[in-house]
């Protein structure tokens, strides 16, 4: 089939994981036969529509406003926009029946419009990778008030992303059951687990390595990458490295960006913490790397958190077999699975106890190998792109 695959942010200049993940994809699909064109916005391009190839993906990339790492109104007015620009962009591309099938990525919530042109001038159906219930953990977080105007106006929106797809995929069991039940089981749902491809890379040299570049070769580095945002309660870990100071082969780095870098950073200077070190975001390439050369994997899900997120960083973790330890919402089955596989430690956000007592169990090299071993066969057996991509066609042509 040859396929549309739609994101609002995608390689090579993403340092995002959902970039990657929908990379992944695209690839896979492209070995299993398939044609693939990904679809996806560039804040820095002067013409409408611009063409390039990344390892056998067709990129068409359409000019639009920034969405990313920009004030809320400044982005909402512009994600609103997606739709729009995206099929002024490719409409003179396409024809009846140019598409077989439509991927999309969620977030954002804006593409339905977009979605609805493209299935009605190609006559294909849609499925949509729901990675994100926004604005209810906004909601939850205390970011958008309930019942307010906009609140409102990002349900209106998130519906017709809903509306515009055929199938829709969420990331787990509890995912999709709260989804069905928030819905009232009007969509056509099922459990499309994140994935990754299996390709571990062996450390940078020792001359340039990350841990020489920071001065932490003598340590043992537990490592969080990703999104640093009010979802996570970063608070949380920032406990947890506090917890930490009186063990010196311990160091923590954090690399990443969003809303509570300050916050880290100023909790780290008010703490006096110097078993802890940030940077920013790093590129995809670089990223890879960085995790062969760490020893323990760290996430964190805010407490009030009603729905049950996977969040992505973990199989950047897993492909490098790295342990996981981190904190969850209640319910999510985040927890067992994990737990199950042996594949780490997870516990309920706030558990500050237990979660110090199994960062103090990682400093033992045995304990880290057997869950780091672990974490790949999880991945192998559970969050492959294999078998994502497999699920993905095989839904879209409505063969379950």
């Amino acid at each position: 089939m040859r396929l549309a695959l739609i994101i609002d942010d995608y390689l090579p200049n993403s340092t995002r994981v959902g970039a990657k993940m929908f990379h992944d994809l695209a690839c896979q699909l492209i070995k299993n036969g398939h044609e693939i064109f990904v679809i996806t916005p560039e804040f820095n391009q002067d013409v409408k529509l611009k063409k390039s190839v990344l390892d056998g993906v067709v990129i068409w990339s359409f000019r639009s406003g920034m969405i990313k790492d920009v004030g809320k109104i400044h982005r909402t007015i512009n994600e609103t926009l997606l739709s729009i620009r995206a099929w002024s962009a490719i409409k003179s591309e396409i024809e009846h029946g140019y598409f077989d099938g439509i991927v999309y990525y969620s977030p954002s919530i804006f593409f339905s419009f977009f979605v609805k042109k493209l299935k009605k001038v190609c006559g294909c159906k849609s499925y949509l990778v729901l990675r994100d219930l926004f604005p209810q953990w906004a909601i939850d977080q205390g970011l958008i008030n309930h019942g307010s105007f906009i609140e409102k106006y990002f349900r209106y929106f998130e519906n017709l992303n809903y509306n515009a797809a055929d199938h829709i995929g969420l990331m787990s069991e509890r995912n999709k059951s709260s989804f069905d039940d928030l819905t009232a089981n009007v969509y056509s749902t099922s459990v499309l687990r994140n994935w990754s491809s299996y390709m571990p890379v062996k450390p940078y040299d020792n001359d340039i390595s990350y841990r020489s570049k920071l001065g932490l070769n003598d340590k043992i580095i537990y490592f969080y990458g990703g999104n640093i945002g009010h979802a996570q309660n970063m608070e949380n870990l920032m406990r947890l490295v506090k917890g930490m100071r009186s063990f010196q082969q311990a160091h923590f780095l954090f690399v990443g960006q969003g809303d509570e870098v300050e916050l880290i950073n100023k909790l780290a200077y008010d703490w006096e913490l110097n078993n802890f070190t940030y940077c920013p975001s790093v590129s995809q390439d670089d990223f890879k790397y960085l995790l062969s050369e760490v020893d323990v994997g760290l996430f964190s899900l805010a407490n009030s958190h009603s729905t049950h997120n996977f969040p992505g960083k973990l199989l950047g973790y897993m492909v490098q077999s790295l342990p996981i330890l981190g904190s969850v919402n209640p319910g999510n089955d985040l927890l067992d699975i994990i737990t199950d596989y042996g594949a780490g430690d997870v516990f309920i956000n706030g558990d500050d106890e237990n979660l110090l007592n199994a960062c103090i169990a990682y400093l033992d090299t045995n304990y880290r190998l057997t869950r780091g071993n672990a974490a790949t066969r999880l991945l192998n057996e559970k969050f492959s792109v294999e078998v994502a991509a497999a699920k993905v066609v095989r839904d879209l042509s409505g063969n379950t």
